[in-house]
């Protein structure tokens, strides 16, 4: 089976008294809930017997917290009831029968969850309304093995009260209603008394049962309701649990029904018996004189230990006036980072009103260019008129030479008329001619045809002069329209000029709205300039901040930053073009250089903290390019400041050291894993759920302690270390959450990357992300056992609680690590990274009280007495002086072989992470030829879990040149 029965019963003890620990299953549920109850049936079924105990023994609350997770229950057991499964229809009765339980408590909160009342409550309970009288059903199920056997014990108990229950219930009924109206009732009532009946004696014929519960028999009938004295006989059905040392006695006892005496006086004689109880005697005699020697040993270790303790006494209260020394030091520190803290505000307040000024910037930007684009519309318009002035000016001249036309016609038909006059006197001449020829032929006729012939000259004369004034007319209109169409020729002249004024206007400041606006471009340009000079000034000057010595950072992280930051160096250059084609638009070099700030700073500064955990190499020089790349950075930000070296402003300096800075990262990175690339996915599971696997027996391992620390010490001692067990058990909850979370994430980034690839393929596609992830939960797994034997030796009085606080350390360094290696490719949109990184900071918190409790705990277990030199005189106090100067050379000669220890590790764990030998560091001040030499396949004699993980990862230690190494808190940044 999954686990033994004596496990869960000591698992399920101590579930329930941290139920009346907390006054509720809280906690229970939080963890209930990670469980993956979905696959696997038969833990689904042990986490049914787990809740069933809770809520039969547990504390009250706990039926309010398990009703909230009421849906969960129905749910797990729907999915397991339409599942074929041995386990799935077991769990699914298991699943109704407790919301039932949990409903009917729900409804009637008098009757506690054991079903253990008494008559009063379950009278007041009932009451006089018939109405609230109800049966409970009786859940019978198989037997398949004492997995499925053990919850029964609890069905059994609660049968036996429900029966009980019942039958009150059912009499009281009878009582009040008639028989005829209740034989639904009792129908019921007699089946499931059957099934009852059946149930107890098939479960107490089991060999499973005999030894751990006695059942009750139930009557060979039913009660008869029908007679109310029949209540009176009826018997409470008593289930009986028996302690584990009554099956032995009873079996003694069972030996013993005939006994028999000891000594038979009848068959040995008295000689006899003195003779054994000399024998007895002197037996006696022996072992009371090995238990005296016994006695005078354990005084003797008692003394040595006594006087071992007044040494250690001695010199923690030489540490007390030493940490008294760094508690001052300390108080200085924390004001000057205070007043480092208010100048940070101050700094945060102006960059608020520098932002509010760029959004002032902003707005007027736009305003400019909502008035461009009015100006643009007016310009277009006043083209349009001119256009249509233009049209006028063509219309006038087409009318100028319509006039030229007509008047030229005019003079046609006058000079027409001139031709018709000579023609016409041509013919009076020639009619007189005639007439004077005719004149003599027609002496007769003279006098009539001279009337007509006055008579047609006079016509003829009148007719000339009505042409003569006809065209005198014809010739003064044609004047006067000439003289018109000139007029209106002068209008359009000047009305053209007006409109060609206002549009050379329009040109003018058109030119200066553009030049205005290209000085705004300019001047918005120059403060980005300034805001992105000031963060990378910002993380040049954290380059030399001594709290930024403390932070660290991973080859990985730095690596993924660099590529970021080249990114955005194309970005600039880019925009850098397109602003000298279009200095109009400084849209998108203003937000290439905002990224580009960012991302710059960011490298700087993840460069100095990864270089902080690596070899002195390569220390310096990721050091030397961080401080290039911020010098290159500004004198390319100070030529875009500029408008004489604008156009000569060119980025490729800088990315040329970013790319060093990228190399020197890989460079750092682990060197690969004896692994192929197909396995790297299994690899992966595999090393999560080790991992989980190393938290939660580190989380066991710490209860065991606290319970052996309870029995060992007490006191101030046993509250020390309560208190510091407590905050490790938080510790490592919150790593376990943390991994979970981690977990989740990766699965949410394979599925949304691996496309049409298969998860395997990622992982190999992948196989640097996978490495980091595989190397940080080894690492996380390593730290919490390490944590677990540093708390043991702590509690044991065996060990240091520095090293308790560097394993802090470590336990944080490492699941920051874990974090940054599942934040590389996570969308920054997800709600699980979000949850990732709360529970990355949640662990730093706890991890936090850890060191704060240890530290607590380490100043109440020494001596408060400060030093009293009053009774010394100035002989012996010069003699102490010299002496304290003599252990002060002694210790500065210990912290610097320290040192260089210190170094030498760090140079075989770089070589056992993959960097090559010729890579190593030479100014550790020691003899390269005096350096162990590692073996080709170095390998531990602690199992895997124990073991140190693969990774270019140091502990969250400061550098050499920090002399107060134990000054530091959990105040590190993580990368």
């Amino acid at each position: 089976e999954l686990f033994s029965r004596e496990r869960i019963e000591s698992r399920v003890y101590r579930i329930i008294l941290g139920t009346y620990r907390e006054k509720g299953a809280f906690t229970f549920w939080s963890y209930a809930l990670g469980i993956p109850l979905s696959s696997n049936a038969i833990v689904s079924w042990k986490f049914c017997h787990v809740l069933h105990k809770v809520l039969r023994d547990g504390h009250h609350n706990s039926l309010q917290d398990c009703m909230r997770h009421h849906g969960n229950i129905v749910e797990m057991g729907q999915l397991w009831g339409n599942l074929h499964d041995r386990y799935g229809q077991l769990v699914a009765l298991y699943c109704k029968l407790l919301c039932t339980k949990m409903e009917f408590h729900m409804k009637h909160s008098e009757i506690r969850s054991n079903l253990e009342v008494t008559d009063e409550v379950l009278e007041r309970v009932a009451g006089t309304d018939v109405n609230n009288l109800n049966t409970s059903i009786a859940i019978s199920t198989t037997t398949s093995g004492q997995c499925r056997l053990s919850p029964l014990i609890q069905v059994i108990q609660d049968c036996s009260h429900l029966y009980h229950f019942t039958v009150k219930l059912l009499f009281k009924l009878h009582a009040c209603l008639p028989a005829d109206t209740l034989q639904g009732h009792r129908d019921r009532f007699h089946d499931q008394f059957h099934s009852l009946k059946t149930f107890f004696n098939k479960a107490r014929d089991m060999q499973y049962f005999k030894r751990l519960i006695q059942i009750p028999k139930l009557p060979e009938s039913p009660p008869n309701f029908l007679h109310a004295a029949s209540l009176a006989k009826h018997a409470r059905p008593v289930v009986v649990i028996p302690s584990e040392d009554e099956p032995e006695q009873q079996e003694d006892d069972d030996d013993d029904d005939d006994p028999e005496p000891l000594i038979n006086v009848s068959d040995v004689t008295m000689d006899i018996q003195i003779e054994n109880l000399q024998q007895d005697l002197e037996k006696l005699r022996a072992d009371l004189e090995r238990v005296k020697g016994e006695a005078q040993r354990y005084i003797t270790q008692l003394k040595s230990q006594i006087n071992s303790l007044e040494t250690e006494l001695e010199e923690q209260r030489v540490q007390k006036q030493r940490a008294l020394v760094e508690n001052e030091q300390l108080r200085m520190e924390l004001e000057a980072t205070r007043r480092r803290n208010a100048e940070h505000e101050i700094v945060q307040a102006t960059f608020g009103e520098a932002e509010t000024r760029a959004q002032a910037t902003e707005q007027r930007y736009t305003k400019l260019k909502e008035k461009h684009t009015e100006l643009v519309s007016s310009h277009a318009e006043l083209l349009r008129k001119s256009a249509d002035t233009v049209k006028i000016l063509s219309a006038t001249q087409q009318t100028q030479e319509e006039v030229e036309r007509t008047k030229q016609q005019l003079a046609f038909e006058l000079e027409e008329q001139k031709f018709e006059m000579k023609k016409l006197k041509r013919d009076f001449e020639e009619k007189q001619a005639e007439v004077e020829h005719v004149k003599g032929t027609l002496q007769r006729t003279e006098k009539v045809s001279m009337l007509a012939l006055q008579a047609e000259k006079e016509r003829l004369m009148r007719s000339a002069s009505e042409k003569e004034a006809e065209l005198s007319s014809l010739s003064q209109a044609a004047q006067l329209q000439q003289s018109s169409l000139q007029q209106e020729r002068d209008q359009s002249t000047r009305e053209l000029g007006e409109l060609q004024g206002k549009l050379q206007e329009k040109s003018r400041r058109e030119v200066q709205l553009q030049q205005k606006l290209l000085e705004e471009q300019f001047s918005l340009l120059q403060g980005t300039v300034s805001e992105a000079e000031y963060i990378i000034q910002d993380a040049v000057a954290k380059l030399d901040d001594p709290l930024h010595i403390r932070c660290t950072s991973s080859p990985d992280y730095l690596v993924s930053r660099a590529e970021a930051t080249l990114g955005s160096i194309d970005k600039v250059k880019k925009g850098h073009s397109d602003y000298l084609t279009n200095m109009g638009d400084t849209g998108g070099l203003l937000r290439a250089l905002t990224n580009f700030s960012h991302l710059a700073a960011d490298t700087i500064i993840n460069g100095s903290a990864t270089a902080h955990l690596a070899p002195t190499d390569h220390a310096d020089r990721l050091t030397e390019n961080c401080r290039g790349c911020a010098t290159q950075s500004l004198q390319f930000l100070k030529d875009l400041k500029s408008k004489a070296s604008l156009q000569r402003a060119d980025p490729a300096s800088i990315r040329i050291v970013v790319e060093k800075i990228l190399k020197l990262g890989e460079e750092l990175r682990p060197k690969g894993m004896d692994v192929r690339q197909d396995e790297l996915g299994d690899l992966v599971d595999k090393e999560m759920a080790a991992t989980s696997a190393a938290i939660e027996k580190a989380v066991s391992r710490i209860d065991e302690m606290m319970n052996q620390a309870r029995m060992d010490t007490s006191g101030v001692k046993l509250e020390v270390n309560e208190r510091i067990l407590y905050s490790c058990t938080d510790l490592m909850k919150a790593i376990h959450l943390l991994v979970l979370t981690s977990t989740d994430l990766q699965k949410e980034i394979v599925e949304g990357g691996r496309g049409a690839a298969t998860i395997k393929e990622f992982y190999a596609r992948n196989s640097r992300w996978t490495e980091g992830l595989i190397s940080a939960s080894k690492a996380v797994g390593w730290g919490a056992t390490q944590m677990v034997e540093s708390a043991d030796k702590v509690v044991l009085h065996t060990g240091k609680y520095e090293e308790l606080i560097v394993c802090s350390h470590e336990i944080a360094a490492s699941t920051a690590q874990l974090v940054a290696s599942s934040k590389v490719k996570a969308d920054r949109n997800s709600t699980k990274l979000t949850a990732l990184q709360q529970a990355s900071r949640h662990v730093n918190e706890m991890a936090a009280n850890v060191v704060a409790s240890t530290k607590t705990g380490q100043e109440h277990l020494e001596d408060k007495d400060t030093m009293d030199f009053s009774g010394m005189s100035l002989i012996k106090l010069k003699m102490e002086e010299m002496e304290s100067q003599v252990k002060v050379l002694e210790l500065e000669n210990q912290l610097g072989n320290e040192r260089l220890r210190l170094g030498e590790l760090r140079k075989k764990h770089y070589n056992i992470a993959g960097v090559p030998a010729a890579d190593l560091p030479e100014g550790n001040g020691l003899d390269p030829s005096l350096a162990p030499v590692a073996p080709s396949s170095p390998k531990s004699s602690k199992p895997s879990v124990m073991r140190k993980p693969d990774l270019a990862q140091k502990p969250n230690l400061p550098p050499k040149n920090m002399v107060r190494e134990q000054s530091l808190g959990l105040c590190s940044c993580l990368g």
